[in-house]
């Protein structure tokens, strides 16, 4: 009796001190939230606007002059051509105060400014040179966001979006696959159902699945450009994992609308020994706020059949939370084996 009695009292004794240094679960943190859309929870109804110019760094890359191209050249120490149009003539020429004759013709904006910074060092010692295009030659559109060769192209006779994504390389493989086509009022309404018309901002915009320009002959979407359209495209719409996971990350959708919670969990490592499968939380985030609205999930019940699996959106935050009665007893069951054998060698000697 004295032998057993023992042995309780050592056991509970383990196991209060467990459950005094015990801490409440703590509440999934919250990302901060990325753009993206999703039929089921609308995005920010800001609209974007139509650059009238460019900033520098979005022609630089790309546009290159030609014949009837007009440029504002900005050059402090150069008041001869220092903000003043010039414009490129019939044979790709531009004729400067100071410089003479100078080709233009086939160079890109950035290309051009090298060339004028090399001949004014003649008179110059440390030239400046900023080129802006303040008329094209043709109409442009303008490619924002996450193209393979963002910038401004002229539109020269009837071109279509997928015959302009295809001339400009297409999308880099971090890109959204959803692209927004913004369109003047002036050239009128985008000719597809789901446009937007703006009459305070004067543009229609839509929204277009690349996945349908991929997928069908002729598509709908695949739309005529008209002159000033801006298409632009976001970095690819993610979802987040935290928790009692193999590895925390985030999971680009990529051509995906959703993504299964299974499929999720698998991709990043599954959940640990320690992890609660009754309680496994999706934080998905509220339109037009900072908060989340909490949708608990049993995985448990999901891993065996018994659920369906629950898809995730983009922007939402996948939580698995820690199983803290799993730990009560596995940390029990680990003292119990390290005071059995002292209990066994005591009844032993006795």
């Amino acid at each position: 009796m004295t032998s057993g009695w023992c042995f309780r009292t050592v056991f509970l004794l383990s196991a209060v001190t467990f459950f005094g240094q015990a801490q409440p679960p703590q509440q999934a943190g919250q990302p901060a939230p990325a753009q993206g859309q999703n039929a089921q929870r609308p995005s920010d109804n800001t609209n974007p606007t139509i650059p009238r110019e460019l900033p520098q760094d979005a022609i630089r890359p790309n546009y290159v002059l030609g014949p009837n191209d007009q440029v504002l050249i900005r050059a402090p120490e150069a008041e001869e051509i220092n903000e003043k149009p010039f414009r490129i003539d019939a044979e790709g020429n531009i004729n400067l105060p100071l410089l003479g004759r100078v080709r233009a013709g086939g160079l890109t904006v950035q290309e051009l400014e090298a060339d004028l910074v090399r001949r004014l060092r003649e008179y110059i010692r440390e030239p400046q040179v900023v080129i802006t295009v303040v008329q094209f030659r043709s109409e442009p559109v303008f490619f924002v966001g996450a193209f393979k060769n963002p910038g401004i192209y002229p539109l020269q006779g009837r071109r279509t979006l997928v015959e302009m994504l295809t001339a400009i390389g297409g999308l880099q493989p971090n890109a959204s696959r959803h692209i927004k086509v913004t369109r003047r009022a002036e050239y009128g309404t985008i000719p597809l159902p789901n446009a937007v018309d703006d009459p305070e901002k004067k543009i229609s915009t839509v929204e277009i699945s690349m996945g349908s320009l991929r997928e069908n002959v002729n598509p709908a979407e695949d739309i005529l450009l008209q002159p000033y359209d801006q298409v632009s495209v976001e970095r690819a719409e993610m979802i987040y994992i935290t928790g009692e996971v193999g590895k925390v990350s985030g999971l680009e959708l990529g051509e995906r609308d959703s993504i299964s919670i299974t499929q999720a969990l698998t991709l990043s490592g599954g959940m640990t020994r320690d992890a609660n499968r009754n309680e496994v939380r999706v934080l998905r985030p509220i339109e037009n706020t900072s908060r989340r609205a909490e949708i608990d999930i049993n995985m448990k019940r999901v891993l065996e059949g018994k659920d369906n699996d629950f898809p995730l959106l983009p922007n939402d935050l996948l939580y698995v939370s820690h199983s803290y009665k799993r730990a009560v007893w596995t940390t029990i069951g680990a003292l119990a084996l390290q005071t059995l054998p002292v209990t066994l060698i005591t009844l032993i000697l006795r």
